[in-house]
């Protein structure tokens, strides 16, 4: 008989979070053996929590990976990714994408994808951190003084025109244009510390966690709304249906070649701008 093992699992409150992890937190699978303890944060947060190795699994940014590459592994499924389409950098006013190596721009978190991609699209621009939560944050920073433009990420990606924001750059249809490869927002990892035998298993319970939730959709949605805080333009099943379909399908079961390919492509010319701290070799479970 498999022994008990707990690790701490942290993850953002979004939707495609919440929905991959549910049944291996609530063992509506079998868990062969492993307990997760759940911790929520926003997604910077989550980043510095896997730098400081205070979880044991984590979801977290792609452009975030390298900082702890030696401590985690990721896995091969639980990634975030954009087919042509991903975070928003959006703007009270419209104007020509140049322009925003003007601007000072409001971002979820330096360590962010969606920051490193912001970064090699307007290397000029000034930054400031403006966290995701609570959800309308980042909006009423675009309204703040001297703030240009703010990147969306998340579910409100959804909802930025109904606060009368315009679409500047869509980071994910700009990579897909300048690679012709989907654009890995976050990704899982695991700390190599917890040993081969323990990765295994729960790379293993984490993929049947995540084909659960896709065989139990419309109850996933219904949880999402009934359990899950979130404002109430984006707890809808509509939207939430629309969202899921983005960020929590086939390639986060188990992510493409082209998608691995993406991860490294990222973790190359993050390296190459001076935006990451070393050159990182993407591995995965």
């Amino acid at each position: 008989m498999t022994a008990t093992t707990e690790l701490r699992l942290a993850y953002s409150p979004d939707a495609d979070d919440a929905f991959m992890f549910r049944a291996a937190i609530e063992g509506l699978i079998d868990t062969e053996g492993l307990r997760f303890l759940p911790v929520t944060s926003d997604t910077q947060q989550l980043n510095d929590m896997a730098d400081r190795g205070e979880v044991d699994i984590s979801a977290v940014s792609v452009a975030a990976y390298p900082y702890f590459a030696d401590r985690f592994v990721m896995f091969g499924h639980g990634g975030s990714v954009g087919m042509g389409y991903g975070p928003v950098i959006v703007a009270r006013q419209s104007f020509p994408i140049q322009e925003l190596n003007t601007k000072l721009i409001a971002t979820p978190g330096a360590r962010t994808t969606a920051h490193l991609i912001t970064r090699l699209i307007a290397p000029h621009a000034r930054m400031t951190t403006v966290p995701i939560t609570p959800y309308e944050a980042i909006f009423e920073a675009i309204d703040a003084c001297g703030v240009g433009a703010g990147i969306i990420i998340h579910e409100g990606r959804l909802t930025y025109q109904q606060h009368g924001l315009k679409n500047i750059v869509d980071l994910g249809e700009w990579w897909m244009e300048q690679t012709g490869l989907p654009l890995p927002l976050g990704a899982n990892v695991i700390r190599r510390g917890v040993g081969s035998e323990v990765i295994a298993r729960a790379s293993r319970v984490l993929q049947r966690s995540i084909r659960w939730a896709r065989d139990h959709r419309d109850q996933m949605i219904q949880f999402l709304i009934t359990h899950i805080h979130r404002p109430d333009e984006v707890a809808t099943p509509e939207l939430l249906d629309r969202y899921l379909a983005m960020y929590a399908n086939e390639e986060t079961h188990e992510y493409s070649a082209a998608s691995r390919q993406a991860v490294q492509l990222i973790f190359d010319r993050g390296f190459e701008a001076g935006l990451l701290p070393k050159r990182v070799v993407a591995e995965f479970v």
